[in-house]
């Protein structure tokens, strides 16, 4: 009936006009209704992004809901985060938020939340044979507006600690023409010190650049102004403001690895003995900081929503991710909240210039993420492949995504990427003379498993420290 190639690992993801239409958030809307009343649930959170096509979908979502017999909470626009706030804090413990998140302007889809836990992976492919059948409930639910933004700002407010903030603080925020661009325009009102807002107004067109901060070119307007207006600090959101990019006090780029790691110590501080999350594309210098500062470093899955899951079942306080998702659950609701994320990333300040803590960080060499063109139906028989070569290698390896070696010279991953045909591949060395051979080392097994790659493809910065990756 529908395109089953849009129900991805985490999300619905599509073309707006081709994959992804109307007609479809409808008969989705009515088969997600129809799981809500089996789980007992009557009522669900809808929220959107300022992408042109998303109050066109939301709308035809809200009536698929409607019409399937669930109670529709309209939050309106606003970022993912404050979706998932409104799940939280409404009598809906349920919601969809409309967003095409990071993705080109003609991308859309729907973020899932059901009972409190990440609705993803083959649950929600178990929506699409049910959309056929679905069908509307003998009553109407109810299509409520219902204004969160304030109570959002003071929710974000009220978990931090705008003492830790300095008063003499000069931020430049980048909203990108995003969805947390009104929110972030009320925020900053009632935060320390000054800030400058660019790209500070909802526009789905994206006229500046594209709300991506894992793109370097992205982050160039945000570099600039961070010089101009002598900043202490930058800050940039993806279009649906669940992933953060920061600039520093000269301009750079933090590596997620950095920020991360600066972060969980700020986790630590108050609260010793933690346990802290990262996926197995982080750098091991952020779990062997973690057990410095006293803290219990746990490796997990790539992606939200098994990062949400994992905090829940380990109790974990704070996690991160290399796309740039990070989670408090300390102070906070679990969730990947880059506005959260921001005020914690202003909290760490207190401690000094960000450039001078960057400076301070272990040394490190670490290639970019490589994605490797592999068939979505070869890319995982050839992650097996590779896992009984390494395995029979006796190589020291963790196998719960992908396949990460751990060697005397650091570290390299190998896994398949849920959105993309693509392998996705990375590694980190402790000492420069140690990348070449980690690189030749990855390059030989991946060779064996009959694909195209070369050196040239994990070049990296030679400045080698982490802020700097």
């Amino acid at each position: 009936m529908y395109d089953p190639s849009i129900f991805r690992a985490y999300d619905i993801r599509g073309v707006v006009g081709d994959t992804l239409t109307p007609a479809f958030a409808r008969h989705f809307g009515l088969a997600y209704a129809q799981k809500l009343r089996g789980a007992g649930l009557s009522s669900v959170v809808v929220g959107y992004d300022g992408r042109l096509h998303s109050p066109m979908l939301a709308e035809a979502l809200r009536l698929g809901l409607s019409e399937g017999g669930v109670e529709v909470l309209d939050i309106g626009v606003g970022p993912t985060p404050m979706t998932y706030f409104a799940t939280q804090k409404t009598h809906a413990s349920s919601g969809i938020m409309v967003t095409g998140s990071h993705n080109p302007p003609e991308y859309n889809g729907f973020k899932c939340v059901l009972a409190g836990q990440p609705f993803y992976g083959d649950d929600l492919r178990a929506l699409h044979p049910m959309m056929k059948d679905a069908v509307p409930a003998p009553e109407k639910g109810a299509i409520v507006p219902v204004s969160l933004q304030q109570a959002y700002v003071e929710a974000l407010l009220k978990a931090t600690h705008l003492s830790d903030v300095p008063d003499a603080l000069t931020c430049v925020w980048d909203p990108g023409n995003g969805a947390a661009a009104d929110v972030i325009g009320t925020l900053v009102n009632q935060l320390p010190g000054k800030h400058i807002v660019i790209n500070g107004h909802i526009d789905g067109t994206f006229p500046a650049h594209h709300p991506d901060p894992s793109e370097p070119k992205n982050m160039l307007q945000l570099q600039q102004a961070v010089l101009h207006h002598r900043a202490d600090i930058g800050l940039a959101f993806d279009g649906d403001a669940d992933r953060l990019g920061v600039v520093d006090d000269q301009g750079r780029i933090l590596s997620i690895d950095a920020l991360l790691t600066l972060l969980a110590r700020g986790v630590l501080q108050d609260r010793p003995g933690a346990t802290l999350l990262g996926d197995v594309k982080t750098s091991r210098m952020f779990f062997d900081d973690i057990q410095t500062h006293g803290g219990h470093p746990v490796i997990w899955m790539v992606g939200h929503a098994h990062m949400k899951a994992k905090m829940k079942s380990s109790g974990a306080l704070f996690a991160g991710e290399g796309s740039g998702h990070i989670f408090f659950a300390d102070r906070y609701g679990g969730y990947d909240d880059a506005l959260y994320a921001a005020l914690r990333t202003l909290e760490i300040l207190a401690q000094g210039p960000l450039s001078s803590q960057l400076e301070a960080l272990p040394s490190s060499l670490a290639s970019p993420e490589v994605r490797i063109f592999c068939a979505d139906d070869q890319k995982f028989s050839i992650i097996e492949a590779l896992r009984q070569r390494i395995e029979a290698s006796g190589a020291p390896h963790l196998a719960i995504d992908g396949i990460r070696v751990e060697t005397p010279e650091g570290w390299w991953l190998v896994r398949a990427s849920n959105t993309q045909p693509a392998l996705s591949v990375r590694c980190e060395s402790l000492t420069p003379s140690g990348f070449p051979v980690l690189v030749k080392t990855l390059i030989t097994h991946l060779q064996a498993m009959g694909l195209s790659v070369g050196e040239g493809d994990f070049a990296v910065n030679d400045i080698e420290t982490m802020a700097s990756l």
